[in-house]
């Protein structure tokens, strides 16, 4: 008589089972997450751009409305907390500067999903998945400079530092984004060699452009601390003078590019790159003109901030258009 099967062993039920089945579900969900991030990766490279053009909007509000040390300490916002503390005697100014620590939080998230979509694409080149990091190494840097500017109470070449990284970031963004569109072929100019140039030319002029706002802002009444009337020690008018100057230069070589492009064949982004980048100047420009005789209002010296990172974008954007990569 053939004796009955034993029955199999039970599945053990203790800790490590539950680990197993724990990190099963994490796997499980990360797929997922990372499936659907792909599936959106255009939306996901928006995302980031808006969110590092963003950034620069509520870092603007610290410094103008002298929440800069609303938090004592970093990375918590005061000892023994993450979050500010409730007292009666508390201003705004803890929540101003936690605010922007939450939104770098957004902008972490945002570099993640970025890496994310990119780096393990292989169907693209290793140098623009590599660019697929630049966010998240940014969002890095720029947490350790927050910490240093605290730690060393907003010394103001610094501070100014701060704001140029960003502007580096919101550029290298509008590269991922327009990139991931291109093919990793060779670059090929699509424009004469002399608009070549003048796009050149242009991102240059934005680098003194946005090196001169900065030495403005910081000779003007929002020194990002209530106790102290300037940042830099240095004519606001005078730098003004010379940060409009530099517009102007700017606009005219933006101008000289539309005028090549007119009616070249096969620039039709460039075109509307170019006429776009020009309302921006535009709308920058008066912004820039009304808060100076107005008496610098934290509501337009905050848009013109933002605005500085919408020009960047756009500067990038024409630049990028005077080429292509296909193949």
């Amino acid at each position: 008589m053939t004796a009955p099967h034993a029955a199999p062993p039970a599945a053990p039920s203790g800790p490590r089972s539950q680990a197993a089945r724990a990190r099963d579900a994490l796997v499980g969900l990360w797929r997922r997450v990372s499936g659907w991030l792909r599936g959106h990766a255009r939306g996901v490279l928006v995302v980031n751009l808006i969110t590092q053009i963003a950034i620069v909007g509520t870092g603007g509000a610290v410094r103008l409305t002298g929440s800069g040390l609303g938090c004592s300490t970093w990375p918590q916002c005061e000892p023994g907390t993450f979050v500010p503390r409730l007292h009666d005697a508390m201003t705004y100014h803890p929540f101003v500067e936690f605010g922007n620590r939450l939104m770098t939080f957004v902008l972490a998230a945002a570099a993640v999903a970025v890496a994310v979509v990119v780096w393990p694409d292989r169907t693209r080149s290793t140098a623009y998945r590599r660019l697929g990091w630049v966010p998240l190494a940014g969002v890095a840097a720029q947490a350790v400079i927050g910490g240093v500017l605290v730690r060393l109470e907003l010394p103001p070449i610094l501070v100014s530092f701060h704001f140029l990284v960003s502007m580096v970031l919101v550029a290298l963004s509008l590269v991922l984004l327009h990139r991931s569109t291109e093919g990793d072929g060779p670059p090929r100019v699509v424009v004469d060699p002399v608009t070549r140039v003048a796009a050149h030319v242009l991102v240059a002029l934005l680098v003194v452009v946005l090196v001169l706002g900065t030495l403005t802002t910081g000779a003007g009444p929002h020194s990002g601390d209530d106790e102290v009337g300037y940042r830099l020690a240095v004519d606001p008018m005078l730098m003004a003078k010379i940060h409009a100057a530099s517009v102007w230069a700017f606009t005219a070589v933006l101008l000289a590019v539309l005028w090549r492009v007119r009616g070249a064949a096969g620039t039709p982004g460039l075109r509307r790159a170019a006429w776009t980048l020009l309302a921006l100047g535009a709308l920058q420009g008066a912004i820039g003109y009304v808060q100076t005789a107005t008496g610098l209002p934290i509501a337009l010296v905050n848009l013109h901030l933002i605005g500085a990172a919408l020009l960047t974008a756009g500067t990038m954007r024409v630049w990028l258009g005077t080429r292509e990569r296909i193949a």
